[in-house]
């Protein structure tokens, strides 16, 4: 009999914008209960599709209402409670640079860094290895 917990499926996004010196950044959230940085993402409500859980979970945790872009990827990793989660990420473009983030439990910050900042900042390999797979859009 196998006694085993489902897989978590979660989403998420590599939300990304050209600054006014062509430099492309990818932001990241800052989660203060576990005191890391990663990208946004977030576990599926029952039923949800993939992507609308990307684009609900990115504006829930940035204040950021994103457009949809091509999928680049997904993490495999044991969260906190030793279950066994799959994230699936997609690129994202905020539809304007002004959200409604409030600093709050779950997400105290965000950080917008360069391609090479957020592999610095970000606090686990499985993000560093997607973000490596992430070129700037041209």
């Amino acid at each position: 009999m196998d006694v085993s917990e489902p897989t978590v499926r979660a989403a998420g996004g590599v939300v990304h914008r050209r600054d006014p010196d062509g430099m492309w950044r990818v932001l990241l959230v800052h989660r203060p209960r576990y005191d890391d940085w990663s990208l946004p993402k977030g576990k599926a409500d029952r039923g949800e599709r993939a992507e609308e859980t990307a684009l609900r979970e990115v504006e829930e945790e940035t204040g950021l209402r994103c457009l949809l872009g091509e999928a680049v990827g997904e993490t495999r990793y044991r969260d906190a409670k030793g279950r066994a989660k799959v994230v699936q990420y997609w690129l994202m473009q905020p539809e304007t640079t002004d959200g409604g983030f409030t600093p709050n439990d779950e997400v105290d910050a965000l950080a917008w860094c360069t391609l090479e900042e957020a592999a610095h900042r970000l606090s686990y390999a499985h993000d560093r290895k997607l973000l490596r797979r992430v070129r700037g859009p041209e």
